[in-house]
């Protein structure tokens, strides 16, 4: 599995034609759940002007659109267009697929390891929350 991320990253940025910075995007929005700008901007750990950037460019491509916040009018937000969505699927189709180490696994072991991994996010959640 050495390296396998980074050459799905290569390849889903091949699919879309876009840099990382666009994948990574496209990955953290979801259909018709708009994010804050800001919000992305302490995310990420950013300067906000990097993503005043980043959404120019989803805008200019046509897979994003900056949309005023519902109950703050100062805050703008952003949210996939019927594009960005088609696109972010193509995108999680590269990134998500199974890893081809897993084909040694029967099955049986992959539900096994499945079930483990959904258990582990599960914890995982339910630490943040607490903290």
């Amino acid at each position: 599995m050495q390296g396998e991320m980074r050459e799905r990253m290569l390849e889903a940025c091949q699919a879309i034609g876009g840099p990382p910075s666009t994948v990574k995007a496209l990955l953290h929005l979801a259909p018709g759940e708009p994010v804050a700008m800001r919000d992305l901007a302490e995310h990420w750990r950013c300067d906000a002007s990097y993503i005043t950037e980043l959404v120019d460019g989803l805008e200019g491509q046509g897979l994003a659109r900056r949309e005023p916040h519902p109950t703050d009018r100062r805050v703008k937000t952003i949210v996939l267009t019927e594009k960005g969505a088609k696109v972010r699927d193509r995108i999680q189709k590269v990134m998500w697929r199974p890893p081809a180490a897993f084909s040694v696994l029967t099955g049986a072991e992959q539900r096994q390891l499945r079930d483990l991994a959904r258990k582990l996010v599960g914890a995982d959640s339910l630490l943040l929350r607490a903290n």
